[in-house]
């Protein structure tokens, strides 16, 4: 018996106008898919990395090392940041324009400057690794001829979830188309 209050794949096909722009606030920056499973993966295993660092910044104190209570407290303070970062890591649409936020980057395009948004067949980068393997990307397409992928099914959030990734092209398409 599936709990759908408790998963992030749950049937949204009963919401009275679910569409698009199927909630109260255009202008607010939202994500159009939940993060994988990938993603939080990663983020747990930083945040556990965090506890050892922690664990060892007290073991530091009390052996009255200042030096390295301060390199261990910076050090899960870093890592700290670096997860919760990683789970901002995506898409994110509002009636201003598409914004892509990466690890160390955030890039935000105007809808205005959108001539369109497709869903195309190319070669990807798995997992965001070097080795490309041939795959699906949302792909923006500007007024000045740029074309740059926004997210693919191969990335962390929709490796092995393709029918997340179709639901996400399917949202942000229908805001480009809507809005750009």
């Amino acid at each position: 018996m599936p709990l759908p209050f408790l998963t992030a794949d749950r049937d949204f096909g009963g919401i009275a106008g679910d569409g698009p722009l199927a909630h109260a606030d255009p202008d607010h920056w939202r994500r159009p898919y939940r993060p994988g499973p990938w993603r939080v993966g990663g983020a747990a295993l930083e945040l556990l990395i965090v506890s050892y660092l922690l664990l060892a910044t007290v073991i530091m104190m009390m052996a009255g090392s200042t030096g390295g209570t301060v390199a261990c407290f910076l050090a899960a303070l870093a890592v700290t940041v670096a997860a919760l970062r990683l789970l901002r890591v995506g898409v994110w649409v509002s009636a201003r324009g598409v914004r892509q936020v990466g690890l160390l980057y955030t890039r935000t395009t105007r809808w205005e400057t959108v001539s369109a948004v497709r869903t195309v067949q190319r070669p990807v980068k798995w997992l965001g690794l070097p080795r490309t393997v041939q795959g699906q990307a949302v792909v923006v397409h500007t007024r000045n001829g740029d074309m740059r992928p926004l997210l693919t099914d191969k990335n962390a959030d929709f490796l092995g979830r393709p029918e997340a990734f179709d639901r996400a092209a399917d949202t942000i398409e229908a805001w480009g188309a809507e809005l750009s």
